[in-house]
C-alpha cells in the first residue's frame, strides 16, 4: 500500500473514524484504525465491537492495500504533522508516514482481523435538518449518564409518534427534554441511541440546512452521508417513564437573565466544589441570593435580580447541573418553576416550551 493524502483531509476523516475506536480493550485490533486505499480514495474505519464509523477522503493511490494502525498513536502523530501532503506506505510490518523531512514508523496490525462493517436494512427512518438534530442533541446530551451499570441511561431516547420527535436524557439527578414538532419526518420509532454514536453524528461535515437520514432496524442504527458512514448497536432495555418525573404543576416561578445567573453560579462554585457542588438559592422579593460554603475555605454570596411569582423559597441544587442546563438553553431569559424545596424544579427558556430540564434538589446542608 502506498498513498498520498492531504494532511487536513486525513485529520478530518480520522476524527470521525476514531470516534468509534475502543480505548479500553483486550483486542488490539479494536483500538486500531483500519486504513484502506482503493478506488481513488482513502477510507478510515474505527470499531469498538458494537459501533463502526467510517470516513473517506480523496487521495492519490500508487498501490492499493489495507492495514490497521493503533488509533491513538495515529491521531497523535497526524495532529502534530505540518500542513501538506502526507505519504502513507506499508513496508513489511510497519506503516510509514512521511511529510517533508518528517518520518514516522508505526507498527502495523493485520487488516483481516478487523471486524467488517455490517449490512443494515432499516425498517424505519427519521429525516430532518442537520441543524434541527444538532440543536436537539445539544439540548439534552449533557444529562446522559456515565453509569455503565445502567446502560439504557448512557444514551438518548428518541421517540417519534408521527407528529413530534422527543429527545430525552437523564442520569437520575437531572433530566433534559427537547421536542421537535413536525409531521412527516419519518416512521414511528422508539430507540435509545448511545451517546458515543451521537457524538460522531454531531461531528459529521454537513450544513445546518442539509437533511440527515437516520435509518433504524430492530437493534441497529445507520447514518450514511456518502463521505462518512456510521453503524451502531442501539441500547436495549426499558427506558424510565420520563413523563412521570416532570412535575405536573408548580406554584412558584423565578424569571431571570440566563447569562447573569450563570456567571454568579460559576463564582459561587469556587467554594461549592468542596461541598458536592451544593449551591443554595434563596428567593427574597425581587432577588435571588446565591450562596455556597466550604468548611475549610469560607463562604460566598451573590445576588441575581428576578421577576418573582410567589418566589420566596429556599432550595439547593448541584451548581454544575444548573450551569450545564443553562448552557444548553437558548435565549436571554430563563424560568425556574418550583413548588417547594424538597421537590424537583423545571428550568426552561422564557420564550420556548420545547426544551427544558428537570433538576432534583439537594439537601440544604
Amino acid at each position: 500500500m502506498k498513498v498520498t493524502v492531504n494532511r487536513k483531509d486525513l485529520n478530518d476523516a480520522l476524527a470521525i473514524a476514531a470516534g468509534a475506536s475502543s480505548v479500553r480493550t483486550a483486542l488490539p485490533v479494536l483500538a486500531s484504525i483500519q486504513i484502506k486505499a482503493a478506488n481513488g480514495g482513502l477510507t478510515l474505519t474505527g470499531c469498538d465491537g458494537e459501533m463502526w464509523a467510517q470516513a473517506t477522503c480523496h487521495a492519490q493511490i500508487d498501490d492499493e492495500g489495507t492495514v490497521c494502525v493503533q488509533q491513538k498513536l495515529l491521531s497523535d502523530v497526524s495532529n502534530q504533522l505540518p500542513e501538506g501532503e502526507v505519504e502513507i506506505s506499508l513496508e513489511g510490518t510497519q506503516v510509514f508516514l512521511r511529510i517533508g523531512v518528517s518520518e514516522w514508523k508505526l507498527m502495523a496490525y493485520p487488516a483481516d482481523e478487523f471486524p467488517p462493517v455490517p449490512e443494515v436494512s432499516p425498517a424505519g427512518s427519521l429525516n430532518l435538518k442537520f441543524g434541527q438534530l444538532t440543536k436537539g442533541l445539544g439540548s439534552v446530551m449533557y444529562a446522559v449518564s456515565d453509569d455503565t451499570s445502567r446502560p439504557v441511561l448512557t444514551g438518548v431516547l428518541f421517540t417519534y409518534d408521527g407528529e413530534s420527535l422527543t429527545l430525552v436524557a437523564t442520569d437520575t439527578h437531572r433530566m433534559a427534554v427537547h421536542k421537535v414538532s413536525q409531521e412527516g419526518i419519518g416512521s414511528q420509532v422508539t430507540a435509545i441511541v448511545p451517546e458515543k454514536a451521537l457524538r460522531i453524528i454531531r461531528s459529521l461535515h454537513l450544513g445546518m440546512d442539509d437533511t440527515i437520514t437516520i435509518g433504524l432496524e430492530e437493534n441497529r442504527l445507520i447514518v450514511d452521508i456518502g463521505s462518512a458512514k456510521l453503524v451502531s448497536q442501539l441500547l436495549v432495555g426499558q427506558y424510565p417513564n420520563w413523563e412521570r418525573v416532570v412535575p405536573s404543576e408548580y406554584t412558584r416561578v423565578w424569571t431571570m437573565d440566563r447569562d447573569e445567573l450563570s456567571v454568579n453560579i460559576k463564582r459561587a462554585m469556587i467554594l461549592a466544589r468542596d461541598s458536592a457542588n451544593r449551591i443554595r438559592f434563596s428567593g427574597q422579593g425581587e432577588k435571588i441570593v446565591i450562596s455556597a460554603r466550604s468548611e475549610d475555605k469560607g463562604e460566598a454570596k451573590e445576588e441575581v435580580a428576578m421577576v418573582s411569582k410567589n418566589g420566596d423559597v429556599d432550595i439547593a441544587f448541584n451548581g454544575r447541573y444548573v450551569i450545564e442546563a443553562l448552557n444548553a438553553l437558548e435565549g436571554e431569559g430563563v424560568r425556574a418553576e418550583m413548588t417547594e424545596s424538597s421537590r424537583p424544579a423545571i428550568l426552561r427558556p422564557t420564550d420556548s416550551e420545547d426544551t427544558f430540564c428537570v433538576v432534583m434538589p439537594m439537601a440544604m446542608g
